[in-house]
């Protein structure tokens, strides 16, 4: 006890995939991985640094005004 195998780890990703549906799944993960980004920057007391991606998206936006 205590230890999770493969196939226990199959079986409740296969339980997630038809909980959430293919494609929730993606946001779901990216939604988890912004919040674990957020929770590491704020406990090591580091700013939050914005990303190129969006960088780029608000200067499209500043040019198409």
């Amino acid at each position: 006890m205590g230890k999770i195998g493969w196939s226990e780890l199959l079986v409740i990703l296969l339980i997630v995939l038809i909980l959430f549906g293919g494609k929730r799944l993606p946001e779901i993960g990216s939604g988890l991985g912004q919040a674990i980004k957020n929770f590491k920057q704020s406990f090591h007391g580091s700013e939050p640094k914005e990303d190129a991606s969006s960088k780029n998206s608000e200067s499209k936006n500043e040019e198409g005004k």
